[in-house]
């Protein structure tokens, strides 16, 4: 969906964004999202690293049994 957006296209939801939100609220709008996004990785590299942790635990219950 974003792929297909282009340099035309940003530079009309920045334009959109700039009129609506004003120029002294964008640059707050753009650090929350970036550490949203940020936030978002962290968690998910986080669950990623947890789910071999939570195979190796149930092998080796089946193991014990």
């Amino acid at each position: 969906m974003l792929q297909n957006i282009g340099v035309p296209g940003l530079i009309l939801v920045l334009v959109i964004a700039l009129i609506i939100f004003g120029p002294s609220k964008l640059p707050e709008i753009g650090r929350a999202f970036g550490q949203t996004l940020r936030e978002f990785k962290t968690s998910t590299r986080d669950l990623v690293k947890d789910e071999p942790v939570e195979e190796d635990e149930e092998k080796q219950k089946q193991k014990v049994i």
